[in-house]
């Protein structure tokens, strides 16, 4: 797991990494500007800022094996572009692990925290633990349905027969939306918004990527699925309860509610009546 979370560090200091890096920074930086609370917390992946545009007063940046891998910490991890202080790396620790308590945090970012981890979906349970109800969980990955993905797959298959190298790092199995989506529901998340991006071709060179960036505004129009990376915003959402009265005051006022009261009509005035 160490060697791959260094093989993916390094893959985002190559054209295609930044350029991917480049647009979920600017997604990041969307979502989490109009979230409120007091703690907020990001998971990974210290190449992206993932609270530099919220306003909480509780930041904190928790890593796991990135920091005891020497080569997967750049040398500028704790500075922004402005060469501004980011926040500081607060804690080490694994994410099916948190050593956080029950309902304590607001927000949590999980860039590409999922396809790292050991046990994503034992992660996600442990986010979902942490959050306070209505809290909202940022998560950014890797999408195996797209063009990079169909390159990755292509890859591996030439490799069975020596030949080829792989796009992407090699990280295991990438979790595609729809499977996080139903992990999502299954605990009692909701997801309030899902964006996908990157359409460019799977090319290496910054020139292609620069030649083709006429494909993006295209791909996010007419194939909006098929973007290289997904970028989904969750609420934790807690079903209420619905207090019930006692069985003898129900059944009591039901009983007095069916009461039958004898009306009587009046007669019109002059009129006799018939014996």
């Amino acid at each position: 797991m160490s060697d791959q979370i260094i093989g993916l560090h390094h893959w985002f200091d190559s054209p295609p990494g930044r350029y991917l890096l480049a647009w979920e920074q600017a997604r990041l930086d969307e979502a989490v500007a109009d979230m409120f609370g007091y703690h907020a917390v990001q998971l990974g992946m210290p190449l992206l800022d993932g609270l530099r545009t919220n306003r909480m007063p509780n930041q904190w940046l928790v890593l796991g094996q990135e920091a005891a891998s020497g080569d997967a910490m750049p040398p500028d991890a704790g500075l922004r572009e402005d060469g501004t202080p980011r926040q500081a790396i607060a804690l080490l620790a694994e994410p099916v692990a948190l050593p956080f308590a029950e309902a304590s945090l607001d927000l949590v970012v999980l860039p590409h925290t999922l396809e790292l981890s050991i046990d994503p979906h034992t992660a996600l349970r442990e986010v979902e633990r942490v959050l306070v109800p209505e809290g909202r969980v940022v998560i950014s990955g890797l999408n195996p349905l797209s063009l990079w993905g169909l390159r990755q797959r292509r890859a591996r298959l030439y490799q069975r027969f020596g030949r080829g190298s792989l796009y992407l790092p090699d990280v295991g199995e990438f979790i595609g939306y729809r499977r996080l989506r139903d992990w999502l529901r299954l605990l009692s998340f909701e997801v309030e918004s899902a964006r996908f991006g990157c359409y460019c071709p799977a090319v290496r060179s910054s020139q292609w990527i620069e030649r083709l960036g006429w494909i993006d505004p295209l791909g996010e129009r007419w194939w909006p699925i098929f973007g290289a990376s997904y970028f989904v915003v969750a609420v934790k959402r807690v079903h209420g309860m619905r207090l019930l009265g006692p069985a003898w005051r129900t059944a009591k006022q039901r009983t007095a509610a069916t009461v039958p009261v004898a009306h009587r009509t009046p007669s019109p005035p002059g009129t006799a009546h018939r014996r």
